[in-house]
């Protein structure tokens, strides 16, 4: 009897897959088209291309990638010319929906060119403010992007001598933009240091140890990329307050990160694009706000720096870094 009712079983299972693999939704034919503000290797662009690329896999979406490439780019006439380039890409392969990521692609090319026209669009990685572009618009929803910097602080004060906040960055809008809210939208008064390169990295960040309390290092902006080692063993040996990231691809040059997922905003847009592609309005889809996060605990600095971290901390991070 047993036997039987296994039989049974197994085909009610085989008889359910079957039913699920016909009514899987097929979009052979339809394309989307992202636009990545930044370039292939910058680790935040290859996270959301990840995430899209998972979400849309097995769909039959054709998916096109564009990359602008304005994070080593920073003159706003190279940031224009390859916005047109983008533009006149766009009108070649005529996708059904749009992805952009990160502000260059909203402020240069979705902004001056796609606001309110038929061509669906979806957003995602602007920082803090998408009304600065002019959205929501008609044709276009999206997920605007917020550090947790309170989270990351929060995490930093018990191994902090007072309450003085720095931050070190590129010298890119996208970090100027940052400290700028953490001011407006935290009242946070900050010491800034904006490097125009590794060496001036190396210089701001040696030099705000002994100016502020707790440190936040932003993104490298893909500018240090072949400098990860160096980089490393100079924030091990020259850390002495605690540094805290927001990106998980930081967490090797700070003490503790409270990291945003690129993958979660690459995922978000995908899924969103396809519900467009169901029937969807994107004027009804609300903008949302990214809510994922991973704790990382550097351990090596903070051996370096003598930093003891507490057993429940330890156990309650994401990732260990030994």
């Amino acid at each position: 009897m047993m036997k039987k009712c296994l039989v049974i079983a197994m085909g009610f299972i085989l008889v359910v897959s079957f039913v699920s693999i016909g009514l899987a939704k097929d979009y052979k034919g339809k394309k989307v088209l992202f636009v990545d503000s930044y370039h292939e290797g910058y680790a935040w662009s290859d996270g959301i291309t990840q995430g899209i690329q998972k979400t849309l896999a097995g769909t039959g979406v054709d998916l096109e990638i564009i990359r602008m490439d304005t994070k080593r780019n920073k003159d706003d006439a190279f940031k224009k010319t390859a916005a047109k380039e983008a533009k006149a890409a766009i009108e070649v392969f005529k996708p059904d929906v749009i992805i952009a990521a990160d502000d260059n692609a909203s402020k240069f090319l979705i902004m001056p060119y796609f606001k309110n026209v038929d061509v669906p669009v979806v957003f995602c990685g602007v920082n803090w403010d998408a009304t600065v572009y002019g959205y929501p618009y008609q044709n276009a929803t999206g997920m605007v992007e917020v550090t947790p910097i309170p989270q990351i602080l929060e995490q930093l004060r018990p191994f902090a001598k007072g309450d003085r906040i720095g931050m070190i960055g590129p010298d890119i809008i996208t970090a100027h933009k940052e400290a700028d809210n953490y001011r407006k939208v935290f009242g946070y008064e900050l010491t800034e240091y904006y490097a125009t390169d590794f060496e001036d990295w190396k210089k701001g960040f040696a030099e705000l140890q002994d100016q502020v309390d707790m440190l936040i290092v932003d993104s490298d902006g893909g500018l240090y990329s072949d400098h990860t080692d160096e980089m490393k063993a100079f924030v091990e040996a020259n850390t002495k307050i605690p540094t805290g990231a927001a990106y998980d691809f930081m967490a090797s040059y700070a003490l503790m990160t409270y990291g945003k997922l690129a993958q979660e905003q690459g995922a978000w847009s995908a899924s969103t694009a396809l519900k467009i592609l169901d029937g969807d309005s994107p004027a009804d889809i609300p903008l949302i706000k990214n809510k994922e996060g991973t704790l990382i605990i550097n351990v090596r600095i903070a051996k370096n720096m003598g930093a003891e971290i507490p057993f429940e901390i330890l156990e309650s991070a994401d990732k260990i870094i030994e």
